[in-house]
Protein backbone atom coordinates (compact mmCIF):
# COMPACT_ATOMS: atom_id res chain seq x y z
CA UNK A 1 0.00 0.00 0.00
CA UNK A 2 2.93 2.37 0.75
CA UNK A 3 4.32 1.89 -2.77
CA UNK A 4 0.95 2.45 -4.38
CA UNK A 5 0.42 5.67 -2.41
CA UNK A 6 3.95 6.84 -3.27
CA UNK A 7 3.34 6.05 -6.94
CA UNK A 8 0.10 8.08 -7.03
CA UNK A 9 1.77 10.98 -5.22
CA UNK A 10 4.65 11.06 -7.69
CA UNK A 11 2.27 10.81 -10.62
CA UNK A 12 -0.06 13.62 -9.55
CA UNK A 13 2.45 16.04 -8.02
CA UNK A 14 5.47 15.74 -10.28
CA UNK A 15 6.23 18.16 -13.12
CA UNK A 16 6.71 16.99 -16.67
CA UNK A 17 10.28 16.93 -17.94
CA UNK A 18 9.74 16.89 -21.68
CA UNK A 19 11.56 19.30 -24.00
CA UNK A 20 9.62 22.41 -25.00
CA UNK A 21 7.92 21.75 -28.35
CA UNK A 22 7.91 24.73 -30.73
CA UNK A 23 7.11 22.78 -33.91
CA UNK A 24 5.04 24.91 -36.27
CA UNK A 25 5.41 28.01 -34.11
CA UNK A 26 6.76 31.29 -35.44
CA UNK A 27 9.06 33.49 -33.41
CA UNK A 28 9.26 37.25 -33.94
CA UNK A 29 12.01 39.24 -32.32
CA UNK A 30 15.21 41.18 -32.57
CA UNK A 31 18.87 40.60 -33.29
CA UNK A 32 21.99 42.72 -33.71
CA UNK A 33 23.85 40.03 -35.64
CA UNK A 34 24.64 42.01 -38.84
CA UNK A 35 28.19 43.42 -38.63
CA UNK A 36 27.07 46.82 -39.92
CA UNK A 37 25.50 47.39 -36.46
CA UNK A 38 21.92 47.84 -37.60
CA UNK A 39 19.35 46.55 -35.07
CA UNK A 40 17.31 44.03 -37.02
CA UNK A 41 14.03 42.18 -36.95
CA UNK A 42 14.33 38.42 -36.68
CA UNK A 43 11.85 35.78 -37.74
CA UNK A 44 12.20 32.11 -36.79
CA UNK A 45 9.92 29.27 -37.90
CA UNK A 46 10.36 25.88 -36.22
CA UNK A 47 9.84 23.43 -39.12
CA UNK A 48 10.04 20.28 -36.99
CA UNK A 49 11.72 19.09 -33.82
CA UNK A 50 15.22 19.46 -35.28
CA UNK A 51 15.16 22.22 -37.94
CA UNK A 52 14.16 25.88 -37.95
CA UNK A 53 14.42 28.54 -40.65
CA UNK A 54 15.08 32.18 -39.90
CA UNK A 55 15.16 35.54 -41.62
CA UNK A 56 16.94 38.75 -40.59
CA UNK A 57 16.11 42.23 -41.84
CA UNK A 58 17.55 45.53 -40.64
CA UNK A 59 17.17 48.92 -42.30
CA UNK A 60 18.52 52.43 -41.68
CA UNK A 61 17.52 55.10 -44.16
CA UNK A 62 18.45 58.77 -44.23
CA UNK A 63 18.32 61.66 -46.66
CA UNK A 64 21.50 60.64 -48.47
CA UNK A 65 21.67 56.86 -48.18
CA UNK A 66 20.14 53.60 -47.07
CA UNK A 67 21.99 50.92 -45.13
CA UNK A 68 20.62 47.43 -44.61
CA UNK A 69 21.34 43.87 -43.58
CA UNK A 70 19.13 41.07 -44.91
CA UNK A 71 19.51 37.33 -45.05
CA UNK A 72 18.56 33.83 -44.02
CA UNK A 73 19.50 31.55 -41.16
CA UNK A 74 19.07 27.81 -40.66
CA UNK A 75 19.08 26.11 -37.26
CA UNK A 76 19.71 22.45 -36.42
CA UNK A 77 18.83 21.37 -32.87
CA UNK A 78 21.49 18.97 -31.58
CA UNK A 79 20.42 18.52 -27.95
CA UNK A 80 17.21 19.22 -26.04
CA UNK A 81 16.49 19.87 -22.40
CA UNK A 82 13.26 20.87 -20.71
CA UNK A 83 13.50 24.64 -21.37
CA UNK A 84 16.71 24.71 -23.39
CA UNK A 85 17.73 23.72 -26.93
CA UNK A 86 21.34 23.53 -28.12
CA UNK A 87 21.74 24.16 -31.84
CA UNK A 88 24.09 24.63 -34.78
CA UNK A 89 23.27 27.44 -37.20
CA UNK A 90 24.42 28.93 -40.48
CA UNK A 91 23.69 32.53 -41.49
CA UNK A 92 24.11 34.27 -44.86
CA UNK A 93 23.49 38.03 -45.08
CA UNK A 94 23.88 40.69 -47.72
CA UNK A 95 24.86 44.11 -46.38
CA UNK A 96 24.95 47.76 -47.40
CA UNK A 97 27.08 50.03 -45.20
CA UNK A 98 28.66 53.46 -45.15
CA UNK A 99 32.45 53.57 -45.62
CA UNK A 100 34.93 56.15 -44.28
CA UNK A 101 34.23 58.48 -47.24
CA UNK A 102 30.47 58.36 -46.49
CA UNK A 103 29.77 56.26 -49.58
CA UNK A 104 27.49 53.23 -49.53
CA UNK A 105 29.31 49.94 -50.14
CA UNK A 106 27.96 46.41 -50.46
CA UNK A 107 29.16 43.49 -48.41
CA UNK A 108 28.31 40.07 -47.06
CA UNK A 109 28.38 38.05 -43.87
CA UNK A 110 28.51 34.27 -43.54
CA UNK A 111 28.40 32.89 -39.99
CA UNK A 112 28.66 29.37 -38.63
CA UNK A 113 27.69 29.17 -34.98
CA UNK A 114 26.72 26.93 -32.12
CA UNK A 115 24.45 28.18 -29.39
CA UNK A 116 21.47 27.71 -27.14
CA UNK A 117 17.98 29.09 -26.80
CA UNK A 118 16.44 29.02 -23.36
CA UNK A 119 13.05 29.80 -21.85
CA UNK A 120 12.04 30.66 -18.30
CA UNK A 121 9.44 28.40 -16.72
CA UNK A 122 6.05 30.03 -16.89
CA UNK A 123 6.94 32.29 -19.84
CA UNK A 124 7.86 29.69 -22.46
CA UNK A 125 6.71 31.98 -25.30
CA UNK A 126 9.88 34.09 -25.00
CA UNK A 127 13.18 32.55 -26.11
CA UNK A 128 16.61 34.02 -25.31
CA UNK A 129 19.62 32.94 -27.39
CA UNK A 130 23.39 33.09 -27.22
CA UNK A 131 25.82 31.91 -29.90
CA UNK A 132 29.52 31.50 -30.62
CA UNK A 133 31.42 30.55 -33.75
CA UNK A 134 33.14 31.98 -36.84
CA UNK A 135 32.25 34.72 -39.33
CA UNK A 136 33.61 35.43 -42.82
CA UNK A 137 32.51 38.89 -43.84
CA UNK A 138 33.08 42.02 -45.87
CA UNK A 139 31.86 45.04 -43.95
CA UNK A 140 32.81 48.49 -42.70
CA UNK A 141 36.27 47.25 -41.62
CA UNK A 142 37.10 45.36 -44.81
CA UNK A 143 37.26 41.61 -45.43
CA UNK A 144 37.67 39.56 -42.26
CA UNK A 145 37.47 36.15 -40.74
CA UNK A 146 36.70 36.47 -37.05
CA UNK A 147 35.40 34.62 -34.03
CA UNK A 148 31.95 35.41 -32.68
CA UNK A 149 30.55 35.51 -29.18
CA UNK A 150 26.96 36.76 -29.38
CA UNK A 151 25.07 37.45 -26.15
CA UNK A 152 21.27 37.40 -25.79
CA UNK A 153 20.63 40.79 -27.42
CA UNK A 154 23.09 40.27 -30.27
CA UNK A 155 22.09 36.65 -30.97
CA UNK A 156 18.35 37.21 -30.59
CA UNK A 157 15.25 37.29 -28.46
CA UNK A 158 12.06 35.78 -29.95
CA UNK A 159 8.42 35.90 -28.95
CA UNK A 160 6.70 32.70 -30.14
CA UNK A 161 3.14 32.90 -31.41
Amino acid sequence: MKYLTLGFALFFFSTQSFALSKTGRIGLGLTNQPINDIPSLSLKLQQNRYFALGAILGLRSGEDNTEYGAGLKIYRVIFEEELLNFFLSATALTLAFEDDQKKIQSGYQIDGTMGAEFHFEGIESIGFSFEFGLSANKGPKGRRIETLGNNMVRAGVHFYL
